[in-house]
């Protein structure tokens, strides 16, 4: 049987996608939420928190685009408040960010980092006190190249304390006399030596992740919509991690020392690199006596982190501690049916388990795409091809990737098991269905090219992509999702099928920028929407112009509840946002009005901090409450989640030291998330989420 006269036949006319551009492009992705992370994901780990990693990020950077950024995230879950002793780095501890860039088994480069505390003024109980730290880190960072000696490129490199409270950071007498928090963590940005040219950030920060956790955990329970107690509540928001941050010059990551400049084209195979992230400790620790320990042994990897979610919620609970101890280049291979019969597909059909899972009932596989093909778990899905070699001259040709990709009984093999393994080429069937007249194994248009031959999870990012501007208006968290749909639908982009620049083409899983919203990509991934993409639509199609069909409409909609992080993130490195301060409350006054919460920074500084308001959400009024402690000019300002100002508040006015209220009057805007922005002197000193609700 030619299975592509099969695709032709069943999807004559639709190529009429075209004119249901309107229907995918008012879609309101913007306030579409998307979450993932790796807080406490395996047994053994949840026991040794200084070694967890928590998230990865990897991605062009946005304001100065011949670099990337690398963020490894450690150290889960720290309240602000957490003192005497807060959370650290831990020393006897090698942290390390790794990166992939020709495709064969090892790192071409590979930088440690070090930390070592030293306690200035053991007489206090106090972590900062007469300008000394308990305890004061700081660390040395190496890097080895295709796996050679590690050389130093930044020693005693200096990482900020926590940012305890305003008189702790900022007061002259008795604290570091700082400026403010953002000072500390500008004076602590190295320039490594070693001529790579990488800038280093290794501190506190605000955690970046944003998620529903108290809900997800409860058996998938995500809360949107909910209300009073079943409201759904960013478990990490006004909570640290503590951040390893690299920026390095894309012709040091490049596998031949290239500019991005010297790039073919947007999707240079040439560009591609691998990210993951680890931890090891030595095998030995020994308690002493004198209450002290010492370590011993060789050393071990108990912890790593490539693509976000992968040992959270796609293995099982009894082999997160193996999954653990390998890496990229040793994967087991039995552990690849995790994705190929991923677990969370099965709350996501209705004839298993789709119905014990209500808050997942909007995402539904793919059982019978084309009338021809079914995703469920344990069933074929595009392997039926595989006999005849249906997928000639695309990657699912048996000569080239299809006896990796096409496995009996294993359906998600064709497509989730390349986004987390290989990565995905530019090749049919992986192009969008623009262009492809009704046949999914045909060449369509562009989106994505990250494949890199190293068959193990890692972050791959394709560095020739070009940066979307966080102003542009088609900038979207939801990543290589909007760009499918805008190359599917927007006139702009899907006129043709040639390849062409398309905004989000940036963002995850092509890398993974602060913004993504990794979580809800990821859960749209398990319900089959980068096979809708490529042209594999959803059951309740069975033929027409139009594929836009309800059953696609449901899993692009789809929201937890939890949209946003708790804050802004920085317009320069290392991006990640100001740490959460242990003074004052998180989000209002204390105690909170009855039925609501907020998310304040908190964090003192000597010309204007403590910034609050309350109530909120906001129906109509909210108060911003402020503290100033020296005479500086104010200014206070609101704008949308597209940095489109709103109002401004208070215009840079002289004012002396105190604690001010300002009433604000939200009437007259539209429900949805703003920020406002405390500026001292015209520094931002910090920022706040702003619900208003109608």
């Amino acid at each position: 049987m030619n299975m592509k006269k099969i695709f032709i036949r069943i999807m004559a006319g639709v190529s009429g996608v075209l004119a249901a551009g309107a229907v995918f492009y008012t879609l309101d992705t913007a306030t579409s939420p998307v979450q993932a992370s790796s807080h406490r994901e395996a047994p053994l780990i949840a026991n040794d928190p200084l070694t967890d990693n928590t998230d990865l990020y990897a991605f062009r950077s946005p304001d100065d685009t011949n670099t990337v950024t690398i963020i490894a995230n450690y150290v889960p879950l720290q309240l602000p408040q957490g003192g005497p002793n807060y959370a650290s780095f831990g020393e006897n501890i090698r942290y390390e960010i790794h990166v992939e860039n020709d495709g064969t088994s090892g790192d071409d480069l590979t930088y440690r980092f070090t930390f070592t505390k030293v306690n200035q003024d053991p007489t206090t109980f106090f972590n900062i006190r007469l300008g000394q730290q308990n305890l004061k880190t700081t660390y040395t960072a190496e890097k080895s190249i295709n796996g050679g000696p590690f050389s130093t490129i930044v020693s005693n490199g200096i990482v900020p304390p926590p940012n305890i409270g305003p008189r702790s950071i900022s007061d002259p007498t008795v604290g570091l006399g700082a400026a403010n928090y953002d000072a500390l963590m500008t004076s602590a940005i190295t320039n490594a030596t070693g001529g790579g040219g990488e800038v280093v950030y290794c501190g506190p920060a605000d955690d970046p992740f944003f998620v529903d956790l108290g809900g997800i955990f409860d058996l998938g329970q995500t809360r949107a919509g909910g209300t009073g107690v079943n409201a759904p509540e960013d478990g990490v928001a006004c909570k640290n991690i503590h951040s390893i941050a690299l920026k390095i010059p894309i012709a040091t990551l490049q596998k031949n020392g290239q500019p991005v400049s010297a790039a073919v084209n947007i999707l240079d195979s040439d560009y591609i690199i691998g990210v993951w992230a680890s931890a090891s400790r030595q095998q030995i620790r020994t308690l002493n006596a004198n209450g002290t320990e010492s370590y011993s042994g060789q050393w071990v990897q108990v912890s790593r982190l490539g693509m976000p979610l992968t040992n959270e919620a796609v293995i099982p609970i009894g082999s997160k501690d193996r999954w653990n101890s390998l890496t990229p280049y040793n994967e087991d291979p039995a552990m690849e049916d995790f994705f190929c019969n991923p677990e969370l597909g099965l709350y996501m059909d209705a004839s298993l388990f789709g119905n014990a899972v209500p808050a997942l009932s909007a995402l539904r596989i793919q059982r019978n795409s084309l009338q021809s093909f079914d995703f469920g778990n344990t069933h074929d899905g595009l392997w039926p091809i595989r006999a005849t070699n249906g997928g000639a001259g695309t990657a699912l040709d048996t000569n080239l990737f299809g006896n990796y990709l096409l496995r009996q009984g294993k359906p998600r093999s064709v497509d989730l098991l390349p986004i987390f393994y290989t990565g995905v080429p530019n090749l049919p069937p992986y192009q969008l269905a623009t262009g492809k007249n009704g046949n999914p194994l045909a060449v369509g248009k562009p989106f994505i090219n990250n494949f890199l031959p190293t068959f193990g999870d890692m972050l791959r990012l394709n560095m020739a992509v070009p940066v979307t501007p966080r102003n542009h208006p088609d900038f979207s968290s939801l990543g290589i999702v909007q760009a499918a749909v805008l190359g599917l639908t927007n006139p702009t982009y899907n006129a043709n099928a040639n390849l062409q620049w398309i905004p989000n083409m940036d963002g995850f899983p092509n890398g993974r920028r602060l913004e993504d919203d990794v979580t809800r990509i990821e859960l749209q991934a398990v319900s089959g929407v980068a096979l809708a993409a490529i042209g594999l639509w959803y059951d309740d199609y069975t033929g027409g112009p139009n594929p836009v069909t309800q059953d696609l409409l449901d899993v692009l909609t789809y929201t937890t509840g939890v949209e946003t992080n708790d804050t802004t993130f920085k317009v320069t490195f290392p991006y990640v946002q100001a740490p959460w301060s242990g003074f004052g409350r998180c989000g209002g006054p204390s105690p909170l009005p009855t039925g609501t919460h907020g998310y304040g920074l908190n964090v003192g500084a000597p010309g204007a901090g403590l910034l609050q308001n309350y109530p909120n959400p906001v129906v109509d009024v909210t108060t911003f409450r402020y503290y100033i402690a020296a005479n500086s000019r104010v200014r206070l300002e609101v704008r949308d989640l597209s940095g489109k100002l709103v109002e401004v508040i208070i215009n840079d006015q002289p004012m002396q030291d105190g604690t001010y209220e300002q009433r604000w009057n939200a009437n007259g805007l539209a429900a949805g998330v703003y920020i406002a922005a405390l500026y001292n002197n015209g520094s931002l000193v910090q920022s706040v989420k702003v619900n208003v609700a109608k």
